[in-house]
């Protein structure tokens, strides 16, 4: 079987960095462990960058060491342009850019999942591959 490829939402990342036993937590280490593999955008990557400060409470990293973990995601993850989305249906307009990482991804390398815990996004998962972390972990814990 084929890795499965997933675009993995701010949210996500957050939650498995500030608690690695979480179901995100657990998602990640599959990254890790090469069990899947990740597409970011510069747009997930620069959030991340802007938000994990604002958490240093629950995760207890220095801004050094803030920096040095959004640039191994980096390396680690396939960074891939966004596709300009045009659903109107979003009500936050920085979703377009997270949505549209899922949309450019069959143009570049195919994703098969965004993991995200944003319910707007969510709302979307018909027609568009899009799962929680708990269903996608239900789904494929096996990973």
């Amino acid at each position: 079987m084929a890795t499965l490829r997933v675009v993995l939402d701010t949210n996500v990342l957050l939650s498995g960095i500030a608690y690695p036993a979480s179901v995100p937590g657990k998602i990640l280490a599959a990254w890790r462990h090469g069990s899947v593999e990740v597409l970011l955008s510069d747009y997930i990557l620069g959030e991340l960058r802007r938000v994990l400060p604002k958490l240093a409470h629950r995760h207890g990293l220095s801004a050094g060491e803030i920096d040095d973990l959004v640039d191994a995601l980096s390396i680690q993850a396939e960074v891939i342009e966004p596709a300009s989305s045009t659903t109107p249906d979003l009500r936050d307009p920085k979703d377009h850019d997270v949505l549209g990482t899922l949309l450019a991804a069959p143009q570049t390398s195919a994703a098969d999942y965004l993991i995200t815990g944003d319910k707007d996004l969510l709302a979307l998962g018909d027609p568009h591959p899009i799962r929680s972390p708990a269903d996608f972990w239900a789904k494929h814990a096996g990973l």
